[in-house]
């Protein structure tokens, strides 16, 4: 069973995940208006932001987070709408199944991504829907063969000032390079090309976030479409849908039969 992390308490605690456009195109090509009415679950919700917007639409929500339950239980104590389960998604039970199951951004910060997906898929209903957005091993070299190694004997080692301090000033240098060589069409072949484009939509304390969890995450898989297409198999879903978000993230869903 997955330990739980403090690194992610700390996280939730301080930091909120605003920017509903990057959450609606995680979750493309369903939109939040088929929440209307729905039964909804989160698995991996982290402080709530995200079932926040869906709680909007849906009939029901709840989540599931190993880290954030006093975050959780404090945040949403007097909304009846949104329930909240604590545990591991590769492991937990929980009593009900739900129209649409989503995880977006977790599930490659899980011990196993594969127990993960097996486990959260039976908490989808019968002709429901499971909607993920995962880190992509294709287009993501420099995360995983140069950060990752930094992260883990140098980012995750320093206490959590210093560490808020080195995130802000990477946030801040990496802005020449977006604003400058990243705006020319010239030079689209450079890594993460596609994504700086969101980049330049977002605050700076939005985009600093996404330095700091990529700093801060003490568990990071990267993943490959042919595992994506394994967890959305024919024997097991109609009417998938997978594609390379920005080309350094899979965004995926079907329909379960």
């Amino acid at each position: 069973m997955q330990k739980k992390q403090q690194e992610w308490t700390y996280q939730w605690e301080n930091y909120e995940q605003t920017g509903e456009f990057l959450f609606k195109d995680w979750i493309h090509p369903n939109k939040l208006e088929d929440f209307k009415e729905k039964t909804v679950l989160d698995c991996g919700c982290g402080s709530g932001d995200h079932l926040l917007l869906v709680s909007q639409f849906a009939k029901e929500c709840a989540g599931i987070d190993l880290n954030t339950a006093e975050i959780m239980n404090t945040k949403f104590k007097d909304n009846k709408k949104i329930k909240f389960y604590e545990g591991d998604l590769a492991k937990i039970e929980i009593p009900e199944k739900y129209d649409f199951v989503y995880s977006v951004g977790v599930l490659q910060h899980t011990d196993s991504p594969d127990d993960s997906v097996k486990n959260i898929k039976t908490f989808v209903k019968p002709n429901g829907k499971l909607i993920l957005w995962v880190y992509s091993k294709e287009g993501n070299y420099l995360n995983w063969a140069i950060l990752e190694p930094l992260k883990k004997h140098i980012f995750l080692k320093m206490p959590k000032k210093a560490l808020v301090t080195t995130g802000k000033i990477f946030t801040g240098l990496m802005y020449l390079p977006i604003y400058t060589i990243y705006l020319i069409p010239l030079f689209k072949f450079l890594p993460y090309y596609e994504y700086f484009q969101n980049w330049r939509k977002l605050s700076f304390h939005r985009n600093y976030l996404n330095v700091f969890d990529k700093l801060n995450a003490p568990t990071t898989n990267f993943i490959t479409k042919d595992q994506v297409e394994r967890w959305f198999n024919k024997e097991e879903f109609k009417d998938v849908f997978i594609d390379h978000y920005k080309k350094v993230s899979w965004r995926a869903s079907g329909t379960k039969l």
